[in-house]
């Protein structure tokens, strides 16, 4: 990961925006500008300096992990360290800071550990994030990582499919995909990994519960792993037993949905016109009311990053940009289907992360 060059694009941002310093909190913001990845940190930024604030938990970790950025551990709070350091610098009158990672709480805190004289006018409320639109972005060595845990998401689902079996519970088909993930590798799940079969494949986000899988049903899983701290999510809907004419019509319904979406995927195309594209063909089936979420949301050190792919929104899709689409339809008392993939955006089109089968699997 080039570290240097994503501080000296963030650099020019603050330049752009007028600002002499800024203070990191988030923590995959931080990893992302200079690479360290402990639970305790913050980071000062000025135009000429980068000062990475930790306490003594992380002395090694942060020596082996760190570039771009000084080390300074300290035994107090690290964002006040990174305040008071920032005031005093030289030349630095004012700092910005993100609301979305600051509570009223934190920024009190902050403002009580400065000078009396500087308290109500050296924090700065960022107008708009200056590291988000950096990540929404991915570079090569990003998307290589991506691909490689989004392949490992397809091979896990590969694995499942010979496991599943009518009276499984829920939570042991859930588990089994997670022991899975670690053996082939992966840091952690991205997020609590969904399993919900029969009436319950109608709940979009269904966590794995005791429910034995049904004979004959429709069977939800949604997972993804954290692989070298960049996240994976995959969405596939496989049927127990022999469907009915209606649930394999609904079932291709989505799929042609969710293909269209990934079709309509390209650079400058707006986020609310990838949704439509789904949503579109959901309406003529008269489905639409029953796919009750958006289209898709990017992913990367988080597994919900910007833009979120959502009707009416006007963010333009940038080459190199990951997402996911993932339409589904949700019938109350009767059954739930969805097909998600990652897409990484490309100077034509998109690119689909996750090409593990699509057409319905009958078990």
């Amino acid at each position: 990961m080039d570290y240097f060059r994503r501080i000296g694009l963030l650099r020019r941002r603050l330049t752009r925006a007028g600002l002499p310093g800024l203070l990191v909190t988030h923590l995959p913001d931080l990893r992302y500008l200079c690479g360290f990845t402990g639970s305790s940190a913050a980071l000062a930024v000025t135009r000429r300096a980068a000062r990475l604030f930790t306490d003594g938990r992380y002395i090694a970790q942060a020596a082996k992990e760190v570039e771009a950025a000084q080390v300074q551990i300290v035994s107090s709070s690290t964002a006040i360290a990174a305040v008071q350091w920032l005031a005093a610098q030289p030349g630095i009158e004012f700092a910005g800071f993100d609301p979305a990672w600051t509570s009223v709480a934190d920024l009190a805190r902050y403002r009580a550990a400065l000078p009396s004289r500087l308290r109500r006018s050296f924090l700065s409320i960022l107008p708009a994030p200056l590291v988000e639109p950096l990540r929404r972005v991915k570079d090569e060595d990003e998307l290589a990582l991506m691909i490689e845990a989004a392949l490992m998401g397809c091979k896990l689902f590969e694995h499942i499919l010979s496991f599943i079996r009518p009276g499984l519970a829920e939570i042991e088909v859930a588990a089994e995909l997670e022991h899975q993930a670690r053996l082939m590798g992966a840091e952690a799940m991205a997020f609590e990994t969904i399993v919900a079969s029969g009436v319950r494949s109608a709940l979009p986000h269904g966590r794995a519960s005791l429910a034995r899988l049904p004979r004959r049903g429709f069977l939800t899983l949604d997972f993804g792993v954290i692989l070298k701290g960049y996240c994976s999510d995959m969405t596939r809907t496989v049927f127990l037993g022999k469907p009915k004419t209606s649930e394999r019509n609904t079932y291709q319904t989505v799929l042609e949905a969710q293909e269209a979406a990934v079709e309509a995927v390209g650079p400058g195309v707006s986020c609310g016109e990838v949704d439509e594209a789904a949503r579109g063909v959901l309406r003529k089936a008269n489905l639409a009311e029953a796919f009750t979420h958006s289209t898709g949301h990017g992913v990367g050190l988080e597994i919900h990053e910007s833009p979120r792919i959502g009707a009416g929104q006007t963010t333009k899709l940038l080459a190199g940009m990951v997402v996911t689409i993932e339409p589904g339809v949700y019938l109350a008392d009767q059954f739930g289907i969805r097909i998600e993939d990652m897409v990484a955006v490309t100077r034509t089109g998109g690119q689909v992360l996750t090409p593990a089968p699509k057409a319905l699997i009958e078990l």
